[in-house]
């Protein structure tokens, strides 16, 4: 049975292991015959910054942000491919969550359950593949996940995006070829599966 999968590259450079990995996962998931599309957080021009107005004077999305919109509203799974810099995402792709998951879109404030406002956006999965230079043992146990856990239960739990697979390769920097294609076949994998 064919997914519709978004894969989302949210490094800020067009060439990174991010786009790789990206890559990776259209390859898999196009040669088992899931449809796709694919938005490059590198190529999309947004004002990350909602400024002075919040949510409740937020400007009209610019075009890139609305057709990320309209994909993320026909995607059944969502595939999230980031760097870890910091212990968070990278400031852009925190703003792109800013300006595009929306009141209205994205959650529905006026109606509330246990305090919380009404996801909009439930009915899909996703997957967070992660990449740090942190070391895995160091990202459990130094700082709990902490990341992890703000992507899925806080920005995407938050609008009904769940559950939220998880993939975390570490270190980066200090990573030979050998483990690189490694990671690469094991994405290229995840996306065989529409996992």
């Amino acid at each position: 049975m064919s997914t519709r999968i978004l894969t989302l590259d949210l490094h800020p450079a067009r060439l990174s292991l991010s786009a790789a990995l990206a890559q990776a996962y259209r390859d898999g998931a196009t040669a088992s015959g899931h449809e796709m599309r694919h938005h490059a957080l590198s190529e999309m021009v947004f004002d990350p910054d909602l400024g002075q107005s919040g949510f409740r004077n937020a400007p009209k999305p610019e075009p890139d942000l609305a057709r990320f919109q309209d994909d993320l509203t026909w995607a059944q799974h969502v595939v999230l491919v980031a760097p870890m810099w910091w212990g968070g995402l990278p400031a852009r792709a925190k703003g792109l969550f800013d300006r595009s998951f929306l009141p209205g879109y994205a959650f529905d404030p006026r109606q509330r359950h246990l305090g919380l406002p009404k996801p909009l956006l439930a009915g899909r999965s996703a997957r967070l593949i992660l990449t740090s230079d942190t070391p895995g043992w160091a990202f459990w146990l130094m700082y709990h996940r902490a990341l992890r856990h703000q992507v899925q239960r806080q920005i995407l739990g938050y609008v009904g995006i769940r559950p939220m697979g998880f993939t975390h390769f570490s270190p980066v920097e200090h990573s030979t070829d050998a483990q690189r294609k490694a990671w690469l076949a094991t994405v290229r994998s995840l996306g065989t599966r529409a996992a």
